[in-house]
């Protein structure tokens, strides 16, 4: 697999040795800390820096390892869902390519701060479990920095390349493009399901859809909506009608007390649960234009309390809107459940793998480098679901005694105990006497007594 990724052998070495390495080292993975992580620090390291800053690595191999072992469990008649975000990695560097101000999702409703950082596009697909349960695993990541601004004093034939270059680089075109390429590394025959939030639920997105592809994403509750136009008999004067009466908004379709709520089974937060929706089914929406029909659905906020006997909060509601007004509710429903997937993806890939921390500026070493790890992340899951399947996962340390016993951690360890067993099966192996011989063996060029040498195992376990 690396040697297909890189197509040469000794970039193939290197690149398993980073895979390795950035699921074992517990800082900063750094170009300089993967290479220390396998003894390479007293070698040349321009080799494993070029590795990444002329592009002789094609993480879409890696992901595409992982789409094939998806396919081969998914069922023929299951549609694939996908889940499409975008996240931020805060950077400080001026000079870092892709390095923007962009606006800060974790601040205040109140006040819009912004950072510096770069923008990047996932896609994890859901990797089914039985029971309604589904495991999102990172099948793209992709660098998707904005265009620069015009320069002062441009010439017009400057100014045109930079306003096609603007509409080129925006997110939700880079969306749509990542979109496509997907649909053609899957088989035509595989129909896919396409989840995203409100900023990806614009004409950009909904209006090009590759074939076989449904997008089910959040919608404005006041989005203006129209039932389609009746057919009229004999001649009618003037333009036809191109969209009929109004429908109501799904803030209206929530509050019309008229219409009642039904209830769809679906898995969410560890159990099943009765979610209470409405549907309006056959609508024109006013921003896409007349070309196609809609389903939109509101669902019902879900209650819950903070302790056994605390005051019974709620949730918003949540309002969505699917391109294919044919697929069924249950499936829709659990399918945008899923999607709160990609959000642990993105914390896990960031705090625990430490994702886009890497001193690199180039535009080649911003896309590969972390697109690797991400890559080292999806094998793994990929890994522990394949042995979960074969009902073979590895032995982990019981949990602690305060962590809620539901079904969801019952199936499956989390992230950190998939490392912590990885790490330790690892360094088990090279804490063996054997692999100090190097020690041993390697001459001193210092003519005074040599001071005795600590035993590494003990070292270690004294730390402990």
């Amino acid at each position: 697999m690396s040697a297909q990724a890189c197509g040469d052998a000794r970039c193939a070495r290197r690149l398993s040795e980073h895979l390795l390495a950035s699921l074992l080292i517990g800082e900063t993975p750094t170009i300089t800390n993967l290479i220390c992580a396998h003894a390479g620090q007293h070698r040349d390291w321009t080799a494993a820096y070029r590795l990444y800053s002329q592009g002789r690595v094609d993480e879409g191999v890696l992901f595409d390892r992982v789409l094939d072992e998806l396919l081969t469990v998914l069922p023929d008649h299951e549609p694939m869902v996908i889940a499409l975000d975008d996240t931020l990695i805060r950077k400080r560097g001026t000079k870092i390519n892709g390095v923007s101000w962009r606006r800060d999702p974790l601040g205040p409703p109140f006040q819009t701060n912004l950072v510096r950082a770069q923008r990047f596009l996932q896609m994890s697909a859901a990797w089914p479990l039985g029971e309604g349960q589904a495991r999102m695993v990172p099948i793209l990541f992709h660098h998707a920095p904005s265009a620069q601004k015009p320069v002062k004093n441009a010439s017009p034939e400057q100014l045109s390349w930079q306003r096609e270059e603007q509409k080129q680089r925006r997110l939700n075109a880079q969306a749509l493009e990542q979109m496509k390429l997907l649909r053609e590394r899957c088989p035509s025959t595989r129909s896919m399901i396409f989840c995203g939030d409100g900023s990806y639920t614009n004409t950009t997105i909904v209006k090009n859809l590759p074939e076989h592809c449904t997008y089910i994403g959040r919608i404005r509750k006041d989005a203006k909506l129209h039932h389609p136009p009746a057919l009229q008999e004999g001649k009618p004067n003037g333009r036809p009608r191109c969209y009929g009466p109004a429908a109501a908004t799904p803030e209206q379709l929530r509050t019309d007390d008229t219409q009642p709520w039904q209830s769809v089974r679906a898995f969410a937060a560890g159990r099943e649960h009765d979610i209470r929706i409405k549907t309006l089914d056959h609508v024109l929406w006013r921003k896409t234009g007349t070309r196609q029909t809609y389903r939109v659905i509101v669902i019902a906020p879900l209650g819950y309390r903070l302790t056994k006997g605390a005051k019974l909060l709620y949730r918003a509601p949540a309002y969505l809107i699917c391109t294919d007004p044919n697929l069924p509710i249950e499936t829709l429903v659990q399918a945008y459940l899923w999607r709160w997937g990609i959000e642990v993806n993105f914390r896990e890939e960031k705090t625990l793998l430490g994702v886009g921390e890497a001193h690199v500026r180039t535009a080649a070493s911003n896309q590969h480098l972390p697109a690797v790890m991400v890559a080292a992340y999806a094998l793994l899951w990929t890994a522990a679901l394949r042995m979960h399947k074969l009902n073979t996962l590895p032995r982990v340390l019981a949990r602690p005694k305060w962590r809620r016993k539901t079904k969801e951690l019952s199936l499956l360890p989390s992230t950190g105990e998939l490392l912590r067993t990885l790490r330790t099966e690892v360094w088990s192996r090279a804490l063996r006497p054997a692999s100090l011989a190097h020690f041993v063996t390697t001459p001193s060029a210092l003519t005074k007594s040599q001071k005795p040498s600590p035993c590494l195992a003990s070292m270690l376990f004294c730390a402990a």
